[in-house]
């Protein structure tokens, strides 16, 4: 069964629409997927500048304090994600489980 078949199977019977995975919301917020985007976005620039940093303190142009606060905020970042993997993951087989 497809997740956005399903998806829109229950905003139907609900009486609502479905907004796009990548749109905003009818209320101007950002929707799902838009969130899901920026959040990737910023992880990506994290890890970016982690490896500038790192790329610095080789040519001896960096410090080593400022290499370990990126990493790790790099490191917190990308856990952060998957955490919130995991739980999307857990809730979408909760829901399959689910009898009709």
């Amino acid at each position: 069964m497809n997740p956005m078949l399903a998806a829109k199977a229950y905003a139907a019977v609900q009486g609502g629409g479905v907004p796009s995975v990548g749109g905003a919301s009818p209320m101007g917020a950002p929707g799902f997927g838009e969130l899901l985007q920026n959040v990737m976005s910023q992880t990506t620039d994290a890890t970016k500048a982690a490896e500038t940093q790192m790329a610095q303190n080789v040519r001896g142009q960096g410090s080593l304090i400022n290499v370990v606060t990126a990493v790790s905020s790099a490191e917190a970042q990308l856990e952060t994600v998957i955490a919130v993997r995991d739980q999307v993951i857990a809730a979408y087989q909760e829901i399959m489980r689910m009898p009709i």
